[in-house]
């Protein structure tokens, strides 16, 4: 565990609702010109707490508990949805039998590339004030797809609304280390949230 992870999980949640709650966090206030992108780090054994701890988030915003609108995108739903659209999800289980792990992944990234995911992601009209996008699901995508390349291509589709990305590992600042131990690339323009 680092200083960026916290074990408790129940009080790391109350912060980040008090966090998103704040009109300064909402209208991407106080960032020096930066796009209002944050990284919740958590320990990765914790998983099963964070998905009911951020269910529980997101059905106080839709019952109108939070003065926050949370939109949850789940990166591994995001998956499905474009390999459904692309019409191969019943065939990812025949290509990886018929051509093996290697290929199946480079045939995924070909597909469900960083910018195809943003899309997927997006929606309309994004409500600057109100909106905040919470991105869950990162280690269920890994490795066909990284945290910090699905962030790049957010920056110019989700400026105008905060932007928090549940994350199974540690954030620096600078780096992205996924599950504690895994080099998930640099990205150095979102803010530690906790």
């Amino acid at each position: 565990m680092t200083p960026q992870q916290s074990t408790d999980i129940s009080r790391d949640f109350d912060r980040l609702r008090k966090r998103i709650g704040g009109d300064d966090f909402l209208n991407n206030r106080g960032l020096a010109n930066e796009v209002g992108f944050y990284v919740f780090p958590y320990d990765a054994s914790k998983e099963l707490e964070v998905r009911q701890h951020t269910a529980d988030l997101v059905a106080d915003s839709e019952s109108g508990a939070l003065s926050a609108h949370v939109i949850e995108r789940n990166l591994w739903q995001v998956f499905l949805k474009i390999c459904e659209d692309k019409k191969i999800l019943d065939k990812i289980a025949a290509l990886e039998q018929k051509r093996g792990s290697d290929a199946l992944l480079a045939r995924l990234q070909k597909i469900a590339t960083p910018e195809v995911y943003v899309r997927a992601m997006d929606y309309n009209p994004h409500q600057p004030g109100r909106d905040v996008l919470l991105i869950t699901g990162v280690g269920q995508i890994y490795p066909f797809m990284r945290a910090h390349s699905i962030l790049e291509n957010a920056q110019g589709v989700f400026e105008d609304i905060p932007v928090v990305l549940m994350y199974p590992g540690r954030y620096d600042g600078q780096h992205l280390h996924l599950f504690d131990r895994i080099d998930d690339g640099n990205y150095y323009r979102a803010f530690n949230i906790l």
